[in-house]
């Protein structure tokens, strides 16, 4: 029996691409070059273990100076990096929580870019438990960050529902026993929330 719904954030409920941001302020070949550059996912994955956000922006924007403005942008115009939201991803989340189903969200986000990120998008105060990664220091797909849910909210591996955009993600929680869905998009979600007895087709409908 499934307990509660734990959701991931980027890339399920708002749209994390930052390639297609560069792509657009400075061009796909440039952002290539950039990418092949500078480790730029390495330094957000140091912000979502809980490293400050503007000084891992800045020191790593120091150490390339070729690409100094561009990687100042991650942190200066880090909202235009994150967007748009899911519609129908949110929808979802506000249907299971009417239902009485309990709603986490366990994302690798950092301590500061989540502050910023509640500024902008109200619904990530709706969650019955967040667990961020850079409050609990370590990402996914580290076994430990799901241990470290199931201690928290009292509840079996076997007793939860997850959902992540990425494989690695959704093979470390289901190595732990945790039912799982590879997010592809919400209609896909929609459907499983469904074939598991969460929601109606009406209430899943977008």
């Amino acid at each position: 029996m499934i307990d509660a719904v734990v959701f991931d954030i980027g890339n399920v409920l708002i749209e994390w691409q930052p390639e297609r941001f560069y792509d657009r302020e400075i061009g796909e070949e440039r952002r290539r070059e950039m990418f092949k550059t500078v480790d730029l996912h390495e330094m957000n994955n140091r912000v979502d273990r809980g490293e400050n956000f503007r000084d891992v922006i800045y020191e790593t924007a120091e150490a390339h100076p070729e690409w100094r403005e561009e990687i100042r942008h991650w942190y200066d115009r880090w909202i235009e990096l994150a967007q748009p939201v899911i519609p129908h991803s949110i929808q979802l989340l506000r249907a299971l929580r009417s239902k009485g189903v309990p709603v986490f969200a366990l994302t690798n986000f950092g301590i500061d870019s989540f502050a910023h990120a509640e500024t902008h998008y109200p619904f990530l105060g709706e969650f019955d438990r967040r667990y961020i990664s850079g409050h609990m220091g370590l990402i996914k797909p580290v076994s430990r960050i799901f241990e470290m849910v199931e201690e928290d909210s009292g509840l079996r591996p076997g007793q939860m529902l997850f959902t992540d955009d990425r494989q690695d993600n959704i093979d470390a929680a289901a190595a732990r026993g945790w039912h799982t869905h590879l997010f592809d998009g919400p209609t896909g979600w929609a459907a499983r929330l469904v074939a598991e007895g969460l929601l109606s087709e009406a209430e899943a409908a977008p």
